[in-house]
């Protein structure tokens, strides 16, 4: 059976540090200096991220820094996430892994059914398909959660998980956050909006589009139990046998180089 290196990274980290450990362990994958790596962890304290491309002057600064909430722009593309209360994965793979293989939407359809499964295993009736139609450009708004993409999951026909991919010249990286608790149209309140009318427009099209775990459970969703689930899911979607690990020594300090170099670099943050 294949092997899946498990970072179970209890170690709720900031978001600099936490974009700069998915990096630094995409790179020792794509070296083959580890196995296919599925990391599973959680953010201290609150922090939005951005996508690679959007501007920073989606991001109202004032209202981020008054709440405490960090800023970070993602490797990967996208528009802004809040992440506080929330399991939030990334799996690396090389780029001659069968999960990679085709086009990138070919391998989210893969990468779903892990997910799926996972979220199956939670008792929730989750789907996971094509999007007719992508929003993406001028048109779109700030937010991830209000827009909608290839193979994300979905219940009652919501967002449920939001991913995104980056390709290397050898590797692959994909991320995604499961909100658990909390308002998931909490972001609007630290993004800049036209007027107070356009930022409650956008905060009831979140609410309708997506929702945190909790919404559609019985009970309070623990970070450990949908850390077992996805776990279990990725096992059982893959055929692969989980490995619990930790980062190595050398990841952790390419980690520390690139949270200076990029993640907490406010030169990087604001590149666009």
């Amino acid at each position: 059976m294949r092997q899946l290196r498990l970072v179970r990274d209890l170690q709720f980290r900031d978001g600099a540090s936490n974009m700069a450990a998915d990096c630094a362990i995409l790179e020792a994958v794509a070296a083959k200096t580890q196995p296919p790596t599925l990391r599973l962890y959680g953010w201290d304290p609150f922090c939005l991220s951005i996508g690679y491309g959007q501007r920073v002057a989606d991001v109202d600064m004032s209202a981020l820094a008054a709440r405490g909430w960090q800023l970070v722009r993602r490797p990967t593309g996208g528009k802004a996430i809040l992440h506080g209360d929330e399991l939030t994965y990334s799996l690396c793979l090389p780029l001659d892994h069968p999960l990679a293989a085709g086009s990138v939407i070919e391998s989210y359809r893969e990468i779903s059914r892990g997910l799926s499964l996972a979220l199956l295993e939670l008792g929730l009736p989750v789907r996971s398909e094509k999007a007719a139609t992508s929003q993406s450009g001028r048109h779109a708004g700030p937010v991830c959660f209000e827009l909608s993409s290839h193979y994300e999951i979905t219940v009652d026909g919501r967002k449920l998980v939001g991913s995104a991919q980056m390709r290397r010249k050898r590797g692959i990286l994909q991320h995604g956050t499961l909100p658990l608790v909390g308002d998931v149209a909490r972001i609007c309140d630290v993004l800049n909006f036209d007027s107070d009318a356009a930022r409650e427009r956008q905060r009831q099209q979140v609410r309708e589009r997506a929702l945190a775990l909790a919404e559609v459970m019985d009970a309070p969703p623990r970070w450990n139990d949908v850390a077992d689930a996805l776990t279990l899911g990725f096992q059982r979607a893959f055929a692969m046998e989980a490995r619990v690990d930790s980062l190595s020594s050398d990841e952790m300090a390419r980690m520390r180089e690139l949270k200076i170099e990029r993640f907490d670099n406010p030169e990087w943050t604001s590149k666009r």
